[in-house]
């Protein structure tokens, strides 16, 4: 008897968009590591604790992605050979400026963003409300993580213009 009150067959598009999602976690979290120890300058220990905190929420998110795999009742991904076939987030160079590994780490956040989307888009079609309230929630998290290294990487607040939402 299974505990899933969908149809197993029609979750494959939701495994599939996972286990993509699953193998750019493994890409960006190796990419954060190595950003966490290859910073130096001014803004080493800004960095340096930012990228471990970041690689330590990849390492859960990971866990939870193929935990939501088995309980959909398929098999998670799991050679590293297939995470760097399957990820849509590159290896790169390790020794970057701090600049460089902070917009690398907002473009990785950009892909992550929009393979969420496409995992929401699939769990939406068979009403797999598991996966989205898992997948939303981590959405609304590194739009956050996001916004922050935005912010930091901006020289002064002056370079955000003032936006007034009004009641009306």
């Amino acid at each position: 008897m299974s505990y899933l009150k969908m149809n197993e067959e029609e979750l494959l598009p939701v495994v599939m968009e996972l286990n993509t999602l699953l193998a750019d976690y493994h890409v960006y979290y190796q990419k954060l590591r190595s950003n966490h120890w290859n910073i130096i300058g001014e803004n080493f220990f800004d960095l340096h604790e930012k990228f471990e905190a970041l690689y330590n929420d990849a390492k859960i998110k990971i866990d939870e992605i193929a935990e939501r795999i088995l309980t959909l009742r398929y098999h998670p991904m799991s050679k590293l050979e297939d995470y760097l076939k399957t990820a849509h987030i590159n290896e790169n160079k390790p020794i970057k400026t701090d600049q460089d590994m902070v917009e690398d780490t907002l473009n990785d956040h950009k892909i992550l963003l929009s393979q969420m989307s496409n995992v929401i888009e699939k769990a939406e079609k068979v009403s797999d409300e598991g996966t989205m309230d898992l997948i939303g929630a981590y959405i609304r998290q590194l739009e956050k993580s996001s916004w922050m290294l935005h912010a930091w990487s901006k020289t002064s607040s002056g370079s955000f213009k003032k936006r007034v939402v009004e009641a009306g």
